[in-house]
């Protein structure tokens, strides 16, 4: 199961969460322009098939990639989007018993990663059974994220906006503890749960800035929504790649921009 790679995903970075916000908020405005202008199941079966082909093309490589990556990320946040309506929608499960159970569902693949590995720390990610548990876990945040955010607009009946602001005012403080506390236990439980807080953030927010203005939204549709944050995640995606400041290196070894420069 031991890979002689390096490491399989980013430095956390500023630029990590911005593009993370960036593509929960794509995920959310892309899955419910798929699912209310074409057919359904044929929109779940797309995403269903775009996260396979993007986690087996992750499992390929043996670097870190950034477009691989983050497009893996893309697709759960659109493939876990449809998890999450589907569970409520089509099968009748209520908001808060689908948080429940994906909250559930999360702290299990935390115990088993946790007793078949000795850590949860994202910097340990280089072996293919790692990985699996990292992406497990991945997949679990972005099912658990939606739930929670569409268990607040609409189950507890804050509204888009006001679900927005709880979420980030939640994240904004989990992550400055994260910043500030010690020991590697405790940054790395914070870790996930500033990550899983980053789901509902840019759910909420691709909501009110996508519905109409009968459900509290701000009408601009989910399709151009969906559209312009792609572009973001697009320049932010591209200026990671060619700088590689978030791509561990050896001691002594220059960023791209760096060794252009050089």
């Amino acid at each position: 199961m031991a890979r002689n790679a390096q490491v399989k995903v980013p430095e956390i970075t500023i630029f990590f969460w911005i593009v993370k916000l960036l593509t929960t908020a794509m995920g959310e405005s892309t899955s419910d322009f798929l699912v209310y202008h074409i057919n359904p199941y044929v929109a779940v079966v797309a995403g269903s098939l775009g996260f396979g082909l993007s986690l087996a093309l992750q499992f390929l490589v043996n670097r870190y990639v950034p477009w691989i990556y983050w497009l893996v990320i893309v697709m759960i946040g659109i493939f876990g989007t449809m998890v999450a309506d589907v569970t409520h929608i089509v099968l009748g499960v209520p908001y808060f018993v689908s948080t429940t159970a994906f909250a559930v569902a999360l702290v299990a693949v935390f115990a088993i990663w946790a007793r078949s590995e000795g850590t949860l720390s994202i910097h340990s990610i280089y072996t293919t059974r790692r990985e699996i548990f990292y992406w497990a876990a991945i997949i679990a945040t972005f099912a658990l994220g939606t739930a929670a955010g569409d268990m607040t607009a609409t189950t507890l009946d804050l509204g888009y906006f006001d679900s927005t602001l709880l979420f980030g005012a939640l994240f904004a403080v989990a992550a400055l503890f994260c910043a500030l506390v010690r020991g590697d236990l405790n940054r790395i439980l914070l870790f996930w749960l500033v990550y899983v807080l980053t789901r509902p953030v840019g759910a909420s927010c691709a909501d009110w800035l996508g519905k109409s203005h009968q459900v509290g939204g701000m009408g601009y549709g989910d399709g151009t929504v969906s559209v312009a944050l792609g572009l973001l995640i697009v320049f932010f995606v591209g200026y990671l790649t060619v700088s590689g400041i978030d791509r561990r290196r050896e001691p002594g070894e220059l960023t791209g921009l760096e060794a252009a420069e050089g």
